[in-house]
């Protein structure tokens, strides 16, 4: 009996112990180390709302988002569109005056790719640009013919569809048609994702069988599917003899077996390819479309702009197709697209975390602090930007974005310095030729009936882009 007790009372406090120890861990993970963090940044001068135990500002921010959705903004009086974003971090700043691979595996990654950007490389993709672009203008075409020689159209489906199909060709030479399925999988579950962030965060919660969950873990398995069928046709064709493509995909697959560095080890894992592409057909996708539709919006409302950008492109190409050297010449355009991603840019926030201790200018950061950096805010600096600052004036990058900027880093639609987009040239690209097709076809306008509501994710028009098209 003595012995039997002896055992339950050790049991009992080994239990008990490692009770404490994970009680004590939790107790440290979702209050003592924030405020601890909270308190290391405080006593530097940074201000800001207290730790909120797990909710956090969520609650506030829900309530601030909800208010600013509730009605669209006044497009002719102001671009002034981080209140509707960003309403609790504008807030915040106002107040207190204030997509990724981390490490190894990034720079990896960005090794790899890194080719397929190369300037011959995108030479190479026009022609899958002008078929993508041809397809959508002889469609705006059609439905104009229709209606005598104009109609209105909501532009923002078309140009999602057109680089979607662009993303397509160029990353993985397939149509549109064929990746459809999966663009609709991935545009739910950003959706999805985005509603997830605005919730209350509890831990283990994502592991619940509740509805959403379910609903992510079957897009999950459909895209990884719907991705190992494209890789597996094109292992097999490769395997039958047929020359490598020298598209993403080609790239991607090629890295799985080729030993870049010399230290026999294997590039990337079948997963790897799949979430690169992912992450491919989501940010190559979705940027180009958001880029497209506000330039068409403010040329819509500024015709002057509209006028100066269309002479330019009649100017540089006449009666002849597009081609690569001319698009480097198109200065009016280029200026108008860099104000577009100014005022709109496809990122409004770029975050990221310290994983060691980091010194920010005046400012050390300690192990675990999310830095945020505020596009939008930034592209809307009145010191940095002039009084101007909320006003479409491509002007202002008439002599290049150094003069703009006045060489300080604040234009970012791409992001800076090493983790810059690697695909900006590529969507720049894209953006010049579409817009110098649309130029050269219509005259547009922007209809009576937009509504002008930027919204999250990617500064989306809320209730699309009615425009009114007139065959040239």
């Amino acid at each position: 009996m003595e012995v039997t007790l002896a055992s339950w009372v050790s049991l009992s406090l080994v239990l008990v112990s490692i009770i404490l120890r994970w009680a004590w861990s939790v107790l440290d993970w979702v209050w003592l180390k924030p405020k601890k963090l909270e308190r290391c940044l405080r006593e530097q001068g940074l201000q800001g709302n207290s730790y909120k135990f797990l909710y956090g500002d969520v609650e506030e921010n829900s309530i601030l988002l909800k208010h600013a959705k509730s009605k669209p903004m006044n497009l002719s009086t102001c671009h002034d569109i981080a209140p509707r974003l960003i309403p609790l971090l504008d807030q915040t700043v106002k107040t207190y005056g204030l997509i990724s691979y981390e490490g190894e595996k990034w720079a990896k990654r960005r090794r790899i790719i890194n080719p397929t950007f190369h300037v011959e490389k995108l030479k190479q993709m026009l022609p899958a640009f002008h078929k993508s672009c041809d397809e959508m203008i002889k469609e705006w075409e059609s439905l104009a013919s229709k209606d005598g020689s104009s109609c209105l159209l909501d532009v923002w489906p078309s140009l999602q569809q057109l680089t979607a199909d662009v993303i397509s060709r160029t990353a993985f030479g397939s149509s549109y048609q064929e990746g459809r399925k999966m663009f609709e999988l991935l545009k739910e579950q950003l959706m999805l994702v985005a509603n997830a962030i605005q919730s209350v965060y509890i831990p283990g919660w994502r592991f619940l069988p509740t509805k959403m969950n379910k609903r992510m873990k079957k897009i999950d398995r459909e895209v990884k599917g719907l991705l190992k069928g494209i890789i597996n046709k094109r292992e097999r064709a490769t395997g039958a003899g047929e020359a490598s493509k020298h598209d993403l995909l080609g790239t991607l697959i090629e890295s799985k077996f080729k030993d870049i560095q010399g230290d026999g080890k294997v590039r990337m894992s079948i997963e790897d390819v799949i979430e690169e592409c992912k992450l491919f057909y989501l940010a190559g996708q979705e940027t180009t479309s958001v880029l497209l539709v506000w330039t068409m919006i403010l040329l819509g409302q500024n015709q002057n702009w509209q006028d100066r950008a269309r002479q330019e492109v009649f100017h540089v190409f006449g009666s002849n197709k597009p081609d690569f050297d001319g698009l480097s010449h198109l200065k009016v355009v280029t200026m108008i697209l860099y104000e577009v991603l100014r005022l709109y840019p496809p990122v409004h926030i770029i975050s990221r975390t310290t994983h060691k201790k980091t010194q920010l200018g005046k400012f050390s950061l300690p192990a675990g602090v999310q830095v945020d950096l505020p596009t939008v805010l930034i592209h809307r600096d009145k010191e940095l930007w002039g009084d101007d600052a909320n006003e479409f004036n491509p002007e202002r990058f008439s002599e290049g974005v150094s003069k703009a900027t006045k060489s300080q880093l604040s234009f970012i639609p791409f992001g800076g310095g090493p983790r810059i987009c690697i695909g900006q040239n590529f969507a720049m690209i894209e953006a010049k030729l579409a817009l110098s097709l649309i130029l050269l076809h219509f005259d547009f306008e922007l209809s009576p009936s937009y509504a002008h509501a930027p919204s999250a994710p990617m500064i989306r028009p809320q209730y699309g882009a009615p425009i009114i098209l007139q065959k040239r």
